[in-house]
């Protein structure tokens, strides 16, 4: 059985571009690696929902955070089996966004924080109830603010169909995220954290992810992450 890692952090911190480097890293020591990417929203409905109300439809649907954090739920509780199956048969299972996301984005957009009703209202839900299987470890991608906004502007300038939402767009909110986030760090919310910045670039970023696999597969301290495995790249979704 392998491990799963969920990579977290706001919109433009450079999730992705983590995910790709951890598992290059993991790869190259002859780990065999699954990637999954949420809210898959070209793959299931309540993803695909959320992400129309995230940009206006639906009436006022995106106004209810709980109503929009238990579409995002049920979106991971369908790929729950492909989750527990993925991390059965490869040594590393890399996550772009989980349930951490949904915790913090949630509690930020009702002046919570992470001691707050919402954050826990989340894990019972998702965990508790929907059976969405716990991380076995989780990556904060820590970049300032600006910065991942001028990420996602840019990636809007480069692809029209990648228009800002209502969360992307949204400084104040992106801010608050970014202090939840940090307390669930300071908590060990869920599963243990690792913090990683993002700022300087992804050659700095792509050392740091080869440096993290390198420590846990020598020690084995992140899950059953085997080397001398042989090399499988799997994608679920991306």
């Amino acid at each position: 059985m392998g491990a799963m890692v969920a990579v977290e952090g706001l919109d433009g911190a450079g999730k992705a571009t983590l995910v790709a480097a951890l598992a290059d890293a993991a790869r190259a020591r002859g780990a065999t690696v699954r990637t999954l990417a949420f809210p898959r929203y070209d793959a299931d409905v309540h993803a695909g929902l959320a992400g129309e109300a995230l940009h206006g439809e639906h009436g006022d649907l995106r106004g209810s955070v709980h109503a929009m954090a238990v579409l995002f739920a049920l979106d991971r509780a369908g790929a729950a089996d492909e989750l527990r199956a993925a991390r059965d048969a490869a040594d590393l299972v890399l996550v772009d966004r989980y349930v951490a996301s949904n915790a913090a984005y949630g509690a930020a957009r009702r002046g919570e924080d992470a001691d707050g009703a919402f954050v826990a209202w989340v894990r019972a839900l998702e965990v508790g109830r929907l059976g969405v299987p716990a991380p076995d470890a989780q990556v904060l991608v820590r970049v300032p603010g600006e910065l991942a906004a001028q990420r996602v502007r840019h990636r809007a300038a480069a692809d029209p169909s990648r228009t800002p939402d209502g969360y992307e767009s949204d400084a104040a909110l992106q801010a608050r995220c970014a202090a939840v986030y940090d307390q669930l760090v300071d908590r060990a919310w869920l599963a243990p954290w690792t913090v990683v910045g993002a700022d300087e670039g992804r050659a700095a970023l792509t050392r740091t992810a080869e440096s993290w696999v390198a420590e846990r597969l020598s020690s084995g301290s992140s899950g059953d992450i085997a080397p001398g495995s042989s090399v499988r790249s799997d994608t679920i979704e991306t």
